[in-house]
């Protein structure tokens, strides 16, 4: 009888696992899917090509894939490489407390490219992809100006603390810090705008607003001070980075595809007014898919005229670990690194620079989202990466991320499924 197993079949979402498929013929040709619903109910799906051994076994961890969404040894590539039945969707994780994404592994025989009522699998399975492990605990934040929520780890700590940010489609993002709050980091997911009673748009950079929460979060009884970490991408990274120039308090960045000059919007803080760098939207392209192209619309920020918009870098008192995907299409990720580093002294930094990698470097049970819509946008936004690649970078990016906030907030042991 064919079977397929998940190892573990409860996990959390960047963790590995071991996709195995036994009591095939010997030699024969099988074709493994694993698909989801979203909390939208939209739905992702992967498929590859596998000839078993000659025990008529499948590993994922051991066999290449002839062909699908990926080709050769990808332990992971059913879950990686995952796409959408609908253009432009992006597989985000909204209920993280709630809920897991439920995946439905299925093997056919032969070549299967369109799974209908007529297909009927050799074996099925189903695995858990959770974003919070065992006791996470998640509290709403409600408090001054302050609006997100607050994971927790298991137990009475304190723990060393983050705060999580995420870019221009604003409202409240969770699943990276229910990730980390995995591994033993007090998470704030932090909105600043498009939430609840915080504003609809984006118009200034309010950096009291960024100090107040972490006050907010230094003082909770479960966090140990007397620093905390930043982790932000594209909108975020560059409040981050400024997070860290401005607030002593903040003792470790991590600065995913984002600028370092202030474009859009202008800086606030006591008194203090950084100037933006105006959006040349006029320079934005069109794809042949209709998407909208905007690396072109920032203004190159070595031009005299911008040296005021820049985020004043050489102010930052703790470490920065830069991330970078070079085929990052929505802005040039790269220069902007080059530039902060550039008036950083070396110890202060480190730079992970990725080829192929798109905007979007998530953790490693994200797949790769080359377009996507996004609130506020007219059309959707191109944002760039090659499969392949793109995943090779979230794996290793993700592993520096937790190792750099581990070295520099030293945490407790992270919580096993």
């Amino acid at each position: 009888m064919v079977e397929v197993t998940v190892t573990p079949s409860s996990s959390l979402a960047d963790q590995m696992v071991q996709v195995v498929v036994s009591g095939l013929a010997p030699s024969q040709l099988v074709t493994l899917r694993a698909w989801l619903m979203d909390e939208h109910g939209e739905r992702f799906q992967a498929r590859a090509f596998y000839r078993s051994d000659e025990e008529g076994t499948v590993d994922a961890g051991r066999h290449a894939a002839l062909g699908g969404n990926y080709t050769g040894v990808w332990p992971m590539g059913l879950f990686w490489f995952l796409q959408p039945d609908s253009l432009f969707k992006r597989l985000v994780k909204r209920d993280v407390m709630g809920s897991p994404f439920l995946f439905h592994l299925e093997v056919f025989d032969g070549i299967c490219l369109l799974s209908g009522q007529q297909d009927n699998p050799l074996a099925t399975c189903t695995a858990e992809r959770w974003y919070v492990g065992p006791g996470v605990q998640r509290v709403p934040i409600r408090e001054g100006r302050v609006r997100g929520a607050l994971l927790l780890p298991p137990g009475p700590g304190p723990f060393p603390a983050v705060i999580d940010l995420f870019g221009g489609a604003g409202g409240l993002i969770e699943f990276r810090a229910g990730l980390l709050a995995s591994r033993g980091f007090a998470v704030l997911a932090l909105a600043f705008f498009a939430y609840e009673d915080l504003p609809k748009g984006l118009t200034q950079l309010d950096l009291d607003y960024f100090e107040e929460a972490v006050e907010l979060l230094l003082r909770h009884p479960k966090v140990r001070g007397p620093g905390l970490g930043v982790i932000g991408v594209s909108k975020g990274a560059e409040v981050a980075l400024a997070m860290a120039a401005f607030l002593p308090q903040v003792v470790a960045t991590v600065w995913i595809n984002g600028t370092t000059f202030l474009y859009g919007n202008p800086l606030h803080y006591k008194g203090l007014r950084i100037p933006s760098i105006p959006y040349q939207t006029e320079r934005m392209l069109f794809t042949e898919l209709g998407a909208m192209d905007n690396s072109a619309i920032f203004a190159d920020p070595r031009s005299p005229a911008y040296s005021s918009s820049a985020i004043p870098v050489e102010k930052i008192q703790g470490k920065v670990l830069f991330v970078v995907g070079e085929a990052d299409r929505s802005f040039n990720s790269k220069l902007f690194a080059q530039l902060a580093t550039e008036r950083l002294p070396q110890d202060a930094y480190r730079l992970l620079s990725y080829p192929g990698a798109g905007h979007l470097i998530e953790p490693p049970g994200s797949p790769l989202c080359s377009i996507s819509s996004l609130r506020g946008s007219p059309r959707p936004v191109v944002w760039g990466g090659e499969p392949v690649p793109h995943a090779r970078a979230q794996q290793h990016s993700w592993q520096e991320i937790v190792q750099f906030l581990e070295l520099h907030l030293n945490p407790v042991p992270a919580i096993k499924l």
